[in-house]
């Protein structure tokens, strides 16, 4: 099937990768900065270019120049090994929000008869947050698909 054929999942019709498609990203020379906003409140940037570990196949994916707005709710835990190190393993999950094709103006949550992006972020919130209140685990796959746990970090670190 084809990355931009119409494909279903609970009830949805959408584009993309198929569910239960897997990547592997690396994140070289990453920056994370933070600003502390109250005791137990940061701010945080992270920038970087992500590479794929392995090629992508040809003819796959959506054209050079296309952008995403993905939203994170995400663990981050960490353990300090020296002075000056951390070894750091994040899991979560990633919503996608909006996306721009190179050739439009605008992001697709501001389109005509498109969601708004705040009523996006309200919507995935409230889920999370019924699940949460409901002693579930949050499962990106969806209520009715296999959930999958993200961790990253040096082989070997177990961040519990």
């Amino acid at each position: 099937m084809a990355y931009d054929d119409l494909k279903e999942f609970g009830g949805r019709v959408y584009t993309g990768m198929p569910v239960g498609g897997e990547h592997l990203w690396v994140y070289p020379d990453g920056s994370w900065r933070e600003r502390k906003l109250a005791p137990d409140r940061w701010a945080f940037t992270f920038t970087s270019l992500k590479k794929r570990a392995r090629s992508a196949p040809e003819g796959s994916g959506v054209p050079v120049g296309t952008g995403y707005h993905w939203f994170i709710l995400a663990h981050q835990r960490v353990r300090k090994v020296d002075r000056d190190i951390y070894e750091t393993a994040m899991e979560g999950v990633k919503y996608k929000v909006a996306h721009r094709r190179p050739h439009w103006r605008r992001w697709s949550t501001e389109y005509p008869d498109s969601e708004p992006e705040k009523e996006i972020l309200v919507r995935i919130l409230e889920g999370e947050l019924a699940e949460l209140k409901a002693g579930h685990e949050p499962d990106p796959a969806g209520a009715s698909g296999p959930a999958y746990r993200w961790k990253f970090g040096r082989p070997g670190f177990d961040p519990s």
